[in-house]
């Protein structure tokens, strides 16, 4: 008998809440409050019956060593420049059609997340994506919540598809009589419908549902609405610019910053540059009309009211740099960290403006603290942006204009070990599929040779791992342990058993769907797997249906959420550059996800009965 009397089942019921509300607020990381929760199921263990070696298996589960070398392999296929050279031979194909771009991106885009973690596809096309829609004239609003929608879709493919098809093969084999997990193909079929129907979603009624919120032919100024927040000054003689640095006012005038000095028609970028100011001087001004008329009036400058300053202002040749957009990862290690934090400085990068949840930040940028997701404007040189890209500290979004500053192929390299890249991520399916080793072993097996022939570095193979994803998983399956063995999971299967009562088994499999699907939709799949699949099949066994029926619709529940941003990583990655609000994935996703969640109920129903 637990301490004080008090079961233990309300404990963890009560560790359950307070990680749904830090899910949901995001007080902290997702990852760092997994890792929360691994310390109070030890600390509070005469309760929830979590000793420290259980708490800390997540990090030896199958599950979670597959998922990371799952991360590993992807990798190895992105190095080789393949995804990449197909945006460009979709991007040929289209013809400046907005729908055959749309064709184009859903089509390809969901089979190859079948094979490759959908995270890193999405990461890969979000710049080629958007370069299509330059091409075809098509607001990139139209093709971005598609993307990532048909990446979704895609990884029910396949087991190695998303981690939550992974993590589900290990639950079924811990839970499930006589099952040692799942096949790598065992539900491609009803991926594949589900491909389908939610492709045909998409090019029809999805198509008329999504909006353009931002036009096709606007630039980069017009986009984050900074005409009000961007001036032209010219400097007059005898004002106390004439002979100052560019950072001379940054003291008195921390809100107004120098962007660009314009002097015989050329342009010079500040605020990195030793050349002083002279008069007849043209300076790009950024700050609030407040701010700048301010600095107008202590500098003895004139405004130049009828110039406005427009993209073209910062990209009339390359030395004067570039505007460019670009998007904060989950992985990077900006998030969390003030603008003024990040050292961007020291590259000769200056952020504009902030979009984020459909909402813009133009001042105070110093102080705005990065969260994931954040889609930033930056006047910033080729140079640094390759740098970010390479380092993946950011995703360049605008990947065209810095090739062709840069002065590169507008065709990506394929790099010659493609093939080898390709047939190792094959063999690994194959193996696999063929139940000749568990997946396990086959994906570490992959990784080895991959780095082996050369087809990815170490250091490369450790920075592809979405390691905060890896510290949630592992935080969250002790909590499904301590829900299990207190009871708290048989306790939530009554109310599936009750429903039961009143309702036939294939209405309660719909109903688990579409309840697991809601949930998935606030917090992260892999935590929604983890606590939805032990009661799933609880509530089966005690209904005398079929519990591997009732794990697959737990799992593609999870693995399927389209009605908020922040339910999967692929939403929030399109959520800035797209634009959007959050009511467009509730109008958009919300039908897809009922209609999908039809399908899966009567799918799993006929394939492996109820």
């Amino acid at each position: 008998m637990p301490p004080f009397g008090v079961p233990g089942v309300f404990v963890v019921f009560a560790l359950v809440g307070l990680a749904l509300v830090a899910f949901v607020t995001e007080v902290l990381p997702n990852d760092v409050t997994a890792i929360g929760i691994v310390a109070a199921l030890v600390v509070l263990e005469p309760w929830t019956g979590v000793d420290a070696r259980t708490a800390i298996s997540g990090f030896a589960n199958p599950a979670t060593v597959t998922i990371i070398a799952m991360y590993m392999l992807s990798a190895g296929i992105q190095e080789t420049g393949l995804i990449k050279r197909l945006g460009v031979v979709l991007a040929d194909l289209t013809e400046g059609s907005e729908f055959r771009a749309l064709v184009a991106t859903v089509c390809t885009t969901g089979p190859i997340a079948g094979f490759v973690n959908n995270t890193p596809v999405v990461a890969v096309f979000i710049p080629m994506i958007t370069d299509l829609a330059e091409r075809t004239n098509t607001s990139p609003s139209k093709l971005l919540l598609p993307l990532s929608y048909a990446a979704i879709l895609g990884g029910t493919l396949t087991l190695v598809g998303t981690a939550t098809n992974i993590l589900a093969s290990d639950f079924a084999r811990l839970l499930v009589d006589g099952r040692e997990g799942i096949g790598v193909f065992e539900f491609t079929g009803l991926g594949a419908v589900l491909l389908v129907v939610g492709v045909a979603y998409l090019l029809t009624v999805g198509r008329r549902l999504t909006p353009a919120r931002i036009p096709a032919d606007t630039d980069r100024v017009s986009e984050f609405d900074l005409s009000d927040y961007l001036a032209f000054m010219r400097v007059r003689e005898g004002s106390i610019a004439v002979g100052a640095a560019f950072d001379a006012f940054d003291e008195e005038h921390p809100d107004v910053r120098l962007l660009q000095l314009r002097r015989g028609g050329e342009g010079i970028a500040g605020p990195h540059t030793d050349t002083p100011i002279e008069a007849g001087d043209v300076l790009v001004v950024h700050g609030s009309i407040q701010a700048v008329n301010r600095f107008r009036e202590t500098a003895d400058v004139s405004h130049l009211l009828r110039e406005p300053v427009t993209q073209d202002t910062f990209e009339r040749s390359a030395a004067e740099g570039t505007l460019a957009r670009a998007l904060v990862p989950e992985s990077s290690r900006h998030v969390g960290e003030a603008v003024a934090e990040t050292g961007f400085e020291y590259h000769q990068t200056t952020v504009l403006a902030v979009r984020r949840e459909g909402e813009l930040i133009r001042t105070d940028l110093a102080a705005a603290t990065l969260q994931a997701g954040d889609l930033l404007l930056l006047r910033t040189t080729p140079a640094s942006l390759r740098y970010f890209g390479d380092t993946g500290e950011l995703l360049v979004v605008d990947e065209r204009g810095l090739d062709e500053q840069l002065g590169g192929d507008s065709r990506p390299p394929v790099e010659p070990t493609a093939p080898v890249a390709v047939g190792i991520l094959l063999a690994v399916v194959a193996v696999a599929a063929l139940d000749l080793v568990p997946i396990v072993i086959a994906a570490l097996g992959g990784v080895v040779a991959m780095v082996a022939t050369g087809c990815l570095r170490t250091s490369d193979a450790y920075e592809a791992v979405s390691w905060n994803v890896i510290f949630l998983l592992a935080g969250v399956i002790p909590l499904g342990v301590a829900l299990t063995e207190t009871g708290g999971a048989a306790l939530l299967a009554e109310l599936l058993v009750a429903v039961g009562s009143v309702l036939p088994a294939t209405a309660v499999l719909f109903v688990l769907y579409v309840a697991v699907g809601l949930l998935a939709s606030v917090i992260t799949p892999v935590a929604t797997a983890v606590l939805a699949i032990p009661v799933a099949v609880d509530a089966a066994g005690r209904l005398g249906a079929n519990e591997f029926a009732f794990l697959l619709a737990a799992m593609f529940a999870s693995a399927t959420s389209f009605v908020t941003p922040v339910g999967y990583q692929t939403n929030l990655m399109v959520y800035g550059p797209g634009g959007y609000e959050f009511t467009d994935f509730v109008r958009v996703g919300g039908p897809l996800q009922l209609l999908l969640a039809v399908v899966a109920t009567a799918g799993i129903a006929a394939i492996w009965g109820v």
